[in-house]
């Protein structure tokens, strides 16, 4: 009789126990989202957005820990990367998205990123599967509010300023490819649209398109301030995501020397896209992209001067030796605007957009516009401002950021006696 009673008081224990541990790990108060944002040198966890079941209502920042862990199965993380404290630099009271409102159930903390602050990252750039290219991580956090000891270690989900605005879902195959995209509709087409089309670096390829949008900030044409430059309707937004790098050959990598793998089913995909979405205008569809989608965006001009209305190519990494003279007067009416850095040690200025540059305007093209920096800089004056200096390679910053204004020689690029940037101007451009 003992023994079944110590039994059945060993089993009630267990089962409390138990239950213990179930609750906490359906623990609401425990609950968290993350927010995770674009910036020039990429993605950062920029806010976090906690449950505030118990009403906390007198807070700080100075009041809350963060400490961040990054791990992964895809590959290596330095292991100075793989955990650290968050600094957090605001917190408010919000609605469940982060908004801030005057009371409600709900506290958003902003934390520090930099473009020194690898541990702010959900993103790694690393090897895997026999390519080079960024991954997500596993980023969690665990929050404590020094004053009562709440403890928040429950992650949620995450919200994506802007990415979230894409419908993620698209894929399309032409013969033995497929390729996954993102696509970003205008809430209200009151007339026909353009297209702007948006071609990553070689290190955003998989079949995840969250990566092209985020890795270098190609969201951002989807924000209201570049819309608002395209009409009252704004412009779609197509970003294809190459499988793995768009200068890859059948043997190795092309510089244009060689047929890379991807162009013909690339091409179908546009033309796809723009038959699915008959608001498009045909004649305003402009391709753009950096490093490996800069080679693209000037080999698709090359197969297909005549359907796009415009280029806009940051990095060129297409090997100007490789352009024929043909080739140059086939595209001298195709208005493109060039960004590349001087100081860039990956697509070497002298080797790509600088002869190419020449030639078009010794061939005769009236509206090809070259920003030529000599450094590629803080634009946002947090880090340094002109004294920071990014790798001379990202020089598509300027681009998304809207930026480029000067042409090769310095001066301001002017339309029609108006001083535009970038994507002022391509959003003039009409076939």
């Amino acid at each position: 009789m003992k023994k079944i009673t110590l039994f059945l008081a060993l089993l009630l224990a267990f089962q409390f126990t138990w239950a213990e541990v179930i609750n906490e790990d359906f623990d609401p108060n425990r609950e968290y989202k993350l927010v995770v944002e674009g910036f020039d040198w990429g993605p950062a966890v920029s806010k976090v957005i906690l449950r505030n079941e118990q009403e906390i209502k007198d807070f700080s920042p100075t009041d809350f820990k963060v400490f961040a862990t990054r791990s992964t199965d895809e590959g290596e993380i330095p292991a100075s990367q793989t955990n650290g404290e968050r600094n957090v630099v605001f917190a408010y009271t919000s609605d469940a998205d982060g908004n801030r409102v005057e009371a409600g159930m709900f506290i958003t903390l902003v934390l520090e990123v930099s473009p020194i602050l690898p541990i702010g990252s959900p993103f790694q750039y690393m090897r895997s599967g026999g390519r080079g290219g960024n991954f997500w991580v596993n980023y969690s956090l665990t929050i404590v509010h020094k004053k009562n000891n709440q403890v928040w270690d429950q992650k949620i989900g995450k919200k994506m300023p802007l990415v979230d605005d894409y419908d993620l879902n698209g894929k399309f195959s032409n013969g033995s490819i497929t390729m996954s995209y993102a696509a970003f509709t205008p809430k209200s087409i009151q007339a026909k649209v353009p297209l702007i089309i948006w071609l990553h670096g070689g290190g955003e390829g998989g079949t995840d398109p969250t990566i092209p949008l985020l890795g270098n900030r190609a969201a951002n044409y989807a924000s209201p301030e570049i819309q608002a430059l395209f009409g009252e309707s704004g412009a779609y937004v197509l970003a294809p995501q190459a499988p793995t790098f768009w200068m890859q050959a059948a043997d190795g990598m092309t510089r244009g020397n060689a047929e890379d793998i991807y162009h013909e089913a690339l091409f179908a995909l546009f033309e796809d896209f723009v038959a699915k979405n008959p608001q498009i205008d045909t004649n305003r569809i402009y391709v753009g992209g950096c490093s490996n989608g800069g080679y693209m965006s000037l080999k698709l001009i090359l197969e297909h001067p005549d359907y796009f209305a415009a280029g806009y190519i940051s990095a060129l990494a297409y090997s100007n030796e490789f352009v024929s003279d043909e080739q140059v007067k086939s595209i001298k009416n195709v208005p493109i605007w060039f960004v590349h850095s001087e100081d860039d040690g990956t697509t070497k200025p002298d080797e790509t957009v600088v002869p190419l540059y020449h030639r078009l305007k010794d061939a005769g093209a009236k509206s090809v516009h070259f920003s030529y920096y000599k450094h590629v800089t803080d634009i946002t004056g947090f880090y340094g401002g002109e004294d920071y200096y990014y790798p001379g390679h990202w020089s598509w910053i300027y681009s998304h950021a809207n930026k480029a204004r000067l042409d090769f020689d310095g001066k301001q690029v002017y339309s029609e006696d108006r001083p535009v940037t970038i994507m002022e101007w391509l959003s003039e451009q009409e076939k």
